[in-house]
């Protein structure tokens, strides 16, 4: 709870900045940055593929004149809206927010920054997700799709959060969708 929602935002944008400032010494084209998370990590890469240095979340952790920017998004089950933020549990130690009403709230959900210039996405998400329902995924491939950004959603049956068996052996299995995920930076990032 020391660290509130901007910093981790912040933190990412600066790690990409870093990327780009830096793609000489660790031999990276920085014209072709993929972002991939899971859960909060799911959160804060789609984040990051739907907002650029006019939204206020660039932080001042350094690399100024780089892009934080990013050219594809796999985002693994992650929130994206008030209805998993407003839960007690989350809402004050993460956004130091009281209320759901807090314009930090409206900040934190990539739902609030969707525009057609976003990258691609690949969404993933388990239908027997308890910890963040698949509805979070369908709302962003709703908001990707209303905006005409390339999106993909493949809902993996009988996986619970972190696509882990729930009732089943998941479909597609997790070597599928590792494969699909190598495909989409492929196709997006060669």
């Amino acid at each position: 709870p020391r660290y509130r929602f901007p910093a981790h935002i912040e933190d990412v944008k600066c790690a990409v900045r870093h990327l780009r400032a830096n793609a000489a010494t660790y031999n990276l084209d920085p014209d072709r940055i993929g972002a991939l998370g899971g859960s909060a990590g799911g959160h804060l890469v789609a984040l990051l593929g739907v907002t650029d240095a006019d939204d206020g979340l660039e932080g001042n952790g350094g690399y100024e004149g780089y892009s934080s920017r990013v050219q594809a998004v796999v985002d693994l089950f992650g929130p994206v809206d008030a209805e998993i933020f407003c839960k007690p549990e989350v809402m004050e130690p993460v956004f130091g927010a009281t209320d759901c009403e807090d314009p930090v709230i409206v900040a934190a959900s990539p739902l609030t920054y969707v525009s057609p210039d976003d990258p691609p996405f690949l969404i993933v998400h388990g239908d027997a997700d308890e910890v963040v329902p698949l509805s979070q995924s369908e709302k962003l491939r709703d908001a990707l799709e209303a905006a005409g950004v390339p999106v993909t959603l493949v809902v993996v049956k009988h996986a619970g959060h972190g696509l882990t068996p729930a009732g089943g052996e998941p479909q597609p299995r997790l070597q599928e969708v590792a494969e699909t995920v190598a495909e989409f930076f492929d196709r997006h990032l060669r």
